[in-house]
């Protein structure tokens, strides 16, 4: 008959040898230094890193890997846009419920009169409700870069620009308002998210900021 097997033993003090299918362990790689990134979009780009479509997109302008938008710029709108690789400064960015200031400037068709304005501080009525009260003023020109193309005016009417400020991010809702009150959107530009402004950066220019809210 054949022997039964004998019992391993070890040695005192001797560890037996690990088992090849015993689980390893990986070690995590350390989480990323939180980004902002400060970025001045110019018209006609899209506000995401690709496009099946070959339109302008933000990876055309902007070479720093594991960031998003923390809310979204509407194509045909220009102006201040934040990207980050945190998550939760882009909730606190992006979330309504923050009610995060942001400032536009705004060139509309016409003459806007005081009933209009204080229409735009009141709150608008909108198809998807009333807007919450915002703030608004007439503008003096500003100073800015040339749009590529160029607004298209009628010479019979004049424009004029406004400050509007919102706490708010409905889809394309500055040119809702205004439209609704009668004074169509001709250029928007974003100046102002909370305390980050595009002072200093030219139209397609990028800087990167402290990560905090």
């Amino acid at each position: 008959m054949p022997r039964p097997p004998r019992p391993v033993s070890h040695r005192p003090g001797v560890k037996p040898a690990p088992s090849s299918s015993a689980p390893r362990r990986v070690a995590k790689a350390p989480p990323a230094e939180p980004k902002l990134i400060l970025f001045n979009k110019p018209f006609d780009v899209l506000t995401q890193f690709s496009d099946a479509e070959g339109r302008a997109t933000l990876k055309d302008y902007i070479d720093v890997p594991g960031i998003y938008p923390a809310g979204r710029l509407d194509r045909d709108s220009e102006g201040l846009l934040l990207l980050t690789n945190d998550g939760q400064l882009q909730a606190r960015i992006a979330d309504p419920k923050h009610k995060l200031a942001k400032t536009y400037w705004v060139q509309v068709e016409g003459e806007p009169s005081s009933e209009q304005l204080q229409r735009l501080r009141d709150g608008v009525e909108l198809n998807d409700g009333m807007t919450l009260p915002a703030e608004a003023r007439l503008l003096e020109e500003p100073e800015l870069w040339p749009r590529h193309p160029p607004v298209r005016f009628r010479k019979s009417v004049p424009t004029s620009w406004l400050e509007l400020v919102i706490r708010e991010g409905r889809n394309r809702q500055v040119r809702r308002m205004t439209a609704a009150v009668g004074l169509p959107t001709l250029r928007l530009v974003r100046v102002r998210i909370g305390n980050w402004t595009i002072e200093g950066l030219d139209q397609g220019q990028w800087k990167e900021v402290p990560a905090r809210l």
